[in-house]
């Protein structure tokens, strides 16, 4: 390829991360109401917390093309199946979580997942159940919220790069572990929250080969 051939590619390639850094902004703009240049200082704090977390920036903005597009595919098709699913991508792993009401709507997000470009897994840990209620929910967020500011104030995990689901007081762990100790403490913390009946990790360790592939 000619220089100026590399040079249009990779000005291409910058464009669809601006504009994937873009979306995030605004996406949080719209749902907050903050100003514009709140928005703006949003932005940068994406970027910044990207380039901290063991994936790198490169890793982070592909992450969250696949969330966009995943979501975006979901809303089309099914908008109360785009509510009930959760959704946490991690170096273009994905993991669904959640309750549906219908088998195929289990079966639909799974399909729809694997559309989005750059997708290397897909793991299905959506459940049919059509009795979870409001308190169910708030028993969930709580127990999400008690493991999250748990891993913050350890000094002895990198909390940056987990991402923490819970359905039905089971939590789901993604993210990259610095190493089996820290995963230890990671699960550990979880089993000892109220409430938890399970723990399930997709955690990956630092030096996992499956980080390269």
């Amino acid at each position: 390829m000619s220089s100026k051939g590399s040079d249009r590619a990779g000005a291409g390639r910058a464009g669809r991360s601006l504009a994937v850094l873009a979306a995030v902004t605004f996406a949080g703009l719209a749902v907050t109401g903050c100003s514009f240049w709140g928005a703006a200082a949003g932005g940068g704090a994406v970027g910044v917390t990207a380039a901290q977390t063991e994936k790198g920036f490169r890793r982070s903005v592909a992450d969250t093309e696949i969330r966009l597009t995943i979501n975006d595919l979901w809303f089309k098709a099914d908008e109360e199946m785009f509510r009930k699913v959760n959704l946490q991508v991690q170096e273009q792993r994905v993991l669904l979580s959640g309750n549906v009401a219908r088998p195929e709507q289990r079966v639909e997000a799974v399909r729809l997942a694997w559309q989005a470009p750059g997708v290397r897994e897909v793991i299905n840990e959506i459940e049919v159940n059509d009795t979870s209620g409001l308190s169910d929910a708030a028993r969930d967020s709580w127990i999400s919220t008690q493991l999250r500011t748990t891993l913050l104030f350890d000094r002895d995990v990198s909390s940056i790069n987990y991402s923490i689901e819970t359905v039905n007081q089971a939590i789901f762990i993604m993210g990259v572990a610095q190493s089996e100790a820290e995963l230890d403490r990671v699960v550990g913390h979880a089993k000892d929250i109220a409430y938890v009946r399970r723990v399930v990790s997709y955690a990956l360790l630092k030096n996992d080969p499956a980080r390269s592939s």
